[in-house]
């Protein structure tokens, strides 16, 4: 009887789809995104390798199967029951359907509508039509719907001169967009997308549709960069893709954002974010302390974030200089090393091996296990060895090093930063994640590390505040990146500069470019972000008669003292 009750909808007009609006903190418009980028082709145009390409990476028996995939069915809706996901091993055609006629919402109605429509359209349709139709309706990130959308937008080329390689790029694109797409995926997830990029290949050998000799010549075909929407210029393009990327994290579908309709506030502060973007355009054309326009300027690219430590909310983010000249976020890229401003977690790991279990020192197992509770990727090559942990030879970025320090401002418990206030689309909501959360290390480790961050953070810029405040600069061993990591009770700022050959998109090392420049703009950041604010003071908790002024104007017999 349900597979009578339901009929083929019409369908779900991308023609309805509106704008996303993105807004600061106290609702002043940021931008307007959303706008549609398809171009519909029959599949006389798609070339047999590529369309070859997306059947052996989403479905191998598409020519064979009845248009649904049960057990992949029944996998999608325990899933959504309980809240394990939205990866179904959906078929082409359950694509197709869930792309044309249904919404992107993962409930267990719509999912059983796709698979009695799946079935209707795979007995109405000829394969052809349906892989025409899935190949037109796919999502695949930098605003492109559809195979020759995509074609432009990642190989500047009509869909007719893709080669096997661009196609199978594609068709292991088309899984995560914005995760795999090669001019901002991380280190990790462009290794992920080039294992899926040979299982594609390495499928098209098993079911005879590539020589093998043939597939052992080809090479992963890196994209060009894209063509950043209108509209996103300056920050402002750093800051949408920020909340786009941390909604699709917390469960928001990439193709659900991508039709718009949602109002998305922003946790950031304007007056905070224009204070960052002045103090970073300034450091890095050298025109900061009045000093001339550095002949470096080009080579030396520059990103931060500024954190509330006691609700994680991101107040303020700087990307680089233009969106539109450089799409990748130095905000949040973490493919440089952190150096010496990865002291601090080595330490935190030996003092919380030493509460926790009597530990007298603090293992790599430690140090591994201290690194990932404050929020760092540990599967990186930085964590191979004792040595390289040593050297802080791992990656990191911005974002994520002001996420650990925040966690040691909030007395040890983990603070994962977060731009997005709220997003909403009629009666639909989606929520930030949980900012705050369980205790990382311990809180009696986190005060030490803060204690001793105040006298011996590296540089002088914790005293130009004239508040309580504690930080760490460093040069990574490579000589390529400059850090500083700073806080006061209610603001935790990291700051890096990156030397990059401009052309090239090649780490370089940075010239002029040593811990104070960066403990300076820090400095001076801070100052303008807190301005005439009360000074609050560090909680070290009850009894420590402890009053960390990091100036000569802190109570007799209360200055701090580093331990």
């Amino acid at each position: 009887m349900l597979y009578y009750s339901i009929d083929i909808p019409k369908a779900n007009a991308q023609a309805k789809a509106q704008s996303n609006v993105y807004k600061f903190s106290d609702g002043t418009i940021l931008a307007r995104t959303g706008e549609i980028n398809r171009e519909m082709v029959t599949l006389d145009r798609v070339p047999t390798g590529v369309q070859h390409a997306f059947v052996a990476a989403e479905n191998k028996s598409f020519y064979k199967d009845s248009g649904v995939d049960p057990m992949g069915i029944l996998r999608g809706l325990v899933n959504t029951v309980t809240g394990k996901g939205t990866q179904g091993g959906s078929t082409i055609t359950q694509q197709y359907v869930k792309n044309y006629y249904l919404s992107q919402e993962q409930t267990a109605t719509r999912k059983i509508k796709e698979l009695v429509i799946s079935l209707k359209v795979d007995q109405n349709n000829s394969k052809e039509d349906i892989l025409a139709g899935y190949l037109n309706t796919s999502y695949f990130g930098r605003v492109a719907y559809g195979i020759q959308a995509a074609a432009r937008a990642y190989y500047d080329k009509d869909v007719d001169d893709l080669t096997v390689e661009q196609g199978a790029y594609l068709a292991a694109l088309v899984q995560a967009p914005s995760q795999y797409d090669w001019a901002v995926a991380s280190p990790k997830a462009k290794r992920l997308v080039t294992r899926r990029w040979n299982y594609v290949l390495d499928n098209m050998v098993d079911m005879h549709w590539l020589d093998p000799a043939q597939r052992k010549g080809m090479r992963f075909p890196v994209p060009v960069d894209p063509e950043p929407a209108p509209g996103l210029g300056g920050q402002a393009g750093y800051l949408v893709d920020a909340a786009r990327n941390e909604l699709i994290t917390s469960g928001v579908s990439e193709q659900e954002l991508a039709a718009g309709g949602w109002t998305i506030t922003l946790n950031v502060d304007p007056a905070k974010q224009r204070a960052l973007e002045e103090t970073m355009h300034r450091g890095l054309d050298g025109s900061a302390k009045g000093e001339r326009a550095r002949a470096d300027a080009a080579a030396t690219q520059g990103g931060a974030v500024s954190v509330d430590p006691r609700n994680g909310r991101i107040v303020a983010l700087y990307g680089g200089r233009d969106y539109t000249r450089h799409y990748l976020s130095n905000a949040t890229r973490g493919d440089y090393q952190v150096g010496s401003v990865f002291e601090p977690v080595r330490t935190a790991a030996s003092l919380d091996a030493k509460m926790r279990n009597g530990a007298t020192a603090g293992g790599l197992p430690e140090v591994k296990r201290a690194a990932g509770a404050l929020g760092m990727d540990t599967d990186g090559g930085g964590f191979a060895t004792k040595e390289s942990v040593g050297l802080g030879l791992m990656g990191s970025s911005p974002l994520t090093m002001a996420g650990v320090y925040a966690s040691f401002d909030h007395q040890g418990k983990r603070v994962t930063p977060s731009i997005v206030k709220s997003a909403r689309r009629g009666d639909e909501t989606a929520g930030p994640p949980k900012a705050v959360g369980d205790q990382a290390i311990a809180p009696a480790a986190a005060q030490l590390i803060t204690r001793s961050l105040i006298e011996n953070g590296g540089a002088t810029a914790v005293r130009a505040v004239k508040r309580p405040s504690a930080g760490k600069g460093g040069v990574s061993d490579d000589k390529r990146a400059a850090w500083y990591v700073g806080y006061t009770p209610d603001l935790v700022t990291a700051i890096a500069l990156f030397g990059e050959d401009a052309e090239k998109r090649k780490q370089i090392p940075l010239k002029n470019a040593g811990v104070q420049r960066v403990a300076d703009l820090w400095s001076d950041y801070t100052g303008q972000a807190l301005g005439d604010a009360p000074a609050a003071w560090f909680d070290f908790g009850p009894g420590s008669g402890m009053v960390p002024v990091p100036t000569e104007t802190a109570p007799e017999g209360k200055r701090p003292i580093a331990r």
